[in-house]
């Protein structure tokens, strides 16, 4: 029961992903906000969006089913494995902005289901724009070394002892929310510090991302928490912008609420952990 719960159970390989589902599990993964360009008016998937990081500039590539621009040429087998072990068609690695480093733990059914309603995004011809990198993070070899160091690939797999609630919020955080790419600090090397999960520190764009675990969550009580997650707005009547406003307003406002209560009950098992220090500028 409990593998059914959090999406572990894996079905026979020939079977026809729900689309449907899959879109959902896009707004979970909050798949449209890297990969939309950051203008009114921008296609969604289309790519575009960018990430600046100590290692240059990343831009979000078109995921739409266009076959030159964007994925259209892949095969299911192909998204499986970018997702899972961070690899292109080509065989060439992925950066690790690209979060395969989460998304590796989805499991079998949802990646077909995301597939699914991928395909059925109007192709658009936007042509994926170059990553602008500085020396030497621009070669994609230079990955294999991270990934050796950093990356351990295979699906979620859930705490024995925690309830199917809390799995499935960690299944929904650990993998689609991907939130530790953002709430985990990171080395001089781009890996998160695993000791410090979700504690917080210097995110996306250089911009300070909070502490999620209870030592600065233990301040909010569930309804508190819930209603941040649908609105955006805090305890002190205060409305969240930028980066995480976009995060509410496609993903967690999105989420089911027994989805959402599972993943306010998963975040309160966390380790209170102290904030991350701020560096000097």
């Amino acid at each position: 029961m409990l593998a059914l719960l959090v999406g572990l159970a894996i079905g026979d390989a020939s079977a026809q992903g729900d689309a449907k589902r899959g879109e959902y599990l896009a707004k979970a993964g909050g798949c449209v906000g890297c990969h939309t360009e950051d203008k009114t008016d921008a296609v969604p998937f289309a790519g575009g969006r960018s990430l600046v990081t100590p290692f240059g500039t990343f831009y979000g590539p078109n995921i739409t089913p266009h076959p030159q621009a964007g994925i259209g040429r892949w095969s299911e087998a192909d998204f499986v494995r970018a997702l899972r072990e961070g690899v292109a068609p080509d065989g060439s690695h992925f950066f690790p902005a690209f979060p395969y480093a989460s998304f590796t733990k989805i499991s079998d059914g949802d990646l077909r289901d995301l597939w699914a309603y991928l395909r059925t995004l109007p192709p658009n011809p936007r042509a994926s724009q170059p990553h602008d990198l500085n020396f030497p993070f621009g070669f994609r070899f230079v990955v294999a070394a991270w990934n050796l160091l950093f990356f351990t690939p295979g699906p979620f797999v859930p705490d024995p002892k925690a309830s199917a609630q809390v799995s499935r919020g960690a299944y929904l955080v650990q993998a689609l929310g991907h939130c530790s790419e953002c709430h985990t600090p990171r080395n001089f090397l781009g890996g998160p510090k695993q000791d410090r999960f979700l504690a917080g520190g210097r995110g996306p764009n250089d911009k300070r991302t909070p502490n999620l675990t209870p030592t600065r969550l233990k301040k909010w009580s569930d309804a508190d928490l819930k209603e941040f997650f649908e609105t955006g707005t805090t305890p002190d009547d205060n409305v969240v912008g930028e980066i995480m406003g976009e995060v509410i307003r496609n993903t967690t406002s999105q989420l089911a609420p027994a989805d959402l209560t599972a993943v306010i009950a998963y975040l309160r098992t966390l380790p209170p952990l102290p904030e991350e220090p701020r560096k000097a500028p």
